[in-house]
């Protein structure tokens, strides 16, 4: 099953035996492994859930979810399919050599967060003109609406919280793999600081 769970490492590049560099982001995946398996008939749905990393402080509902996995977890994470995966069964780990290079995937992270932005900085917004009366008011957003409805639209650009929001970026072309340090790495950026958590795959999986 191609789908995975890991770290961000960061980004390098790559020289092919051709010449070409490739932008890469190295990520730490894996290995994870399989703590529940949910069923069409049972859940309504099929699903695969992983477990990626060594947690602390589990609560005793956690612990016992994952008792028969034998796995003491920091993340969980479900995996949506149409078809559970032949074979496959609580315990199973999962490692990058499910991923061969030239694969294409999606992955799905948290973007960095930059607080709290004003119009110009979240939303490309231009300034007010630096003279003639500006009094140094420039990067307000001026006027939000007329008097009719008497309320902001839904969906208004304002300033507000800037990031810290769920990205997907897709069909990200596998440029990487090291089964021995468990590291695989995707051509381009993907979203989320060092260390963030990703997911690798899973989109029908």
């Amino acid at each position: 099953m191609k789908a995975i769970i890991g770290v961000k490492l960061g980004m390098t590049q790559i020289i092919g035996k051709d010449g070409i560099v490739t932008p890469v982001t190295l990520i730490q995946a894996g290995p994870v492994t399989v703590t529940q398996l949910k069923t069409n008939e049972i859940d309504g749905y099929n699903a695969v859930q992983l477990a990626y990393g060594k947690g602390k402080n589990l609560s005793k509902a956690v612990l016992g979810h994952v008792k028969d996995a034998k796995v003491e977890p920091k993340i969980i994470r479900e995996f949506r399919v149409d078809e559970l995966p032949e074979g496959v069964k609580v315990g199973d780990t999962f490692s990058v050599t499910e991923f061969n290079i030239g694969d294409v995937t999606d992955v799905t992270g948290t973007s960095k967060g930059k607080g709290f932005a004003g119009t110009v900085k979240r939303h490309n917004f231009h300034t007010s003109p630096h003279t003639h009366g500006g009094k140094g008011n420039i990067r307000k957003p001026g006027s939000i609406g007329s008097m009719y409805p008497q309320r902001v639209y839904k969906g208004r650009k304002m300033p507000g919280r800037m990031g810290y929001e769920t990205v997907t970026v897709k069909n990200l072309a596998v440029s990487y793999v090291d089964a021995e340090t468990n590291v695989i790495g995707l051509k381009g950026a993907v979203p989320g600081p060092k260390k963030g958590v990703v997911v690798i795959g899973g989109h029908d999986a």
